[in-house]
């Protein structure tokens, strides 16, 4: 996430100091030197909200992602189950969150609850999101389902992976 974030603000940086210099032949007295301080303060600015908005965003991974760990570390008893849950394609909704449908099969001899963490990836496999979702009492020898969704927006070609499974 941060490599494209960097990519988009040298993009952003040097199209200021392209026009500031193309820019730069105006009769604000300013000059060249003047529209390249004005390209650099842009830049600054601009480099400064994109760390602010990956600063952000990594805390609310962070935070999504420590919520979900608490979550799984209140489970019970629980056994690994990743083998048993599988995801569906995943879909946008109309808030723009990212859905996936989870199905849980419970291969054990009774009732059974399942606590799925689901991770929202991007293309180059780097972690979007991840939520905690839980499939309850799902009958033995019966598959149960439940709708992972996205903790905000995301974009791109979302890939989703089930990270932990435990079956309680």
């Amino acid at each position: 996430m941060s490599g494209r974030m960097t990519r988009g603000t040298a993009a952003v940086v040097l199209t200021a100091v392209l026009g500031a210099g193309a820019g730069g032949c105006s009769d604000d007295g300013g000059g060249v030197s003047g529209a390249a301080s004005k390209a650099a303060s842009v830049g600054a600015e601009v480099t400064a909200a994109a760390s602010s908005v990956a600063s952000r965003g990594a805390e609310a991974l962070a935070s999504a992602s420590a919520e979900a760990r608490r979550k799984l570390d209140s489970v019970k008893g629980g056994v690994d189950a990743r083998d048993d849950v599988k995801l569906g394609k995943p879909a946008t909704d109309g808030d723009g969150r990212t859905t996936v449908p989870v199905t849980a099969r419970n291969t054990a001899d009774g009732k059974k609850s399942f606590a799925v963490q689901v991770d929202f990836l991007d293309g180059d496999g780097n972690l979007l999101d991840t939520v905690l979702v839980t499939v309850r009492d799902v009958a033995a020898g019966a598959s149960g389902e439940a709708t992972a969704r996205s903790t905000h927006p995301l974009s791109g070609n979302v890939q989703v992976r089930v990270a932990t499974a435990l079956r309680y």
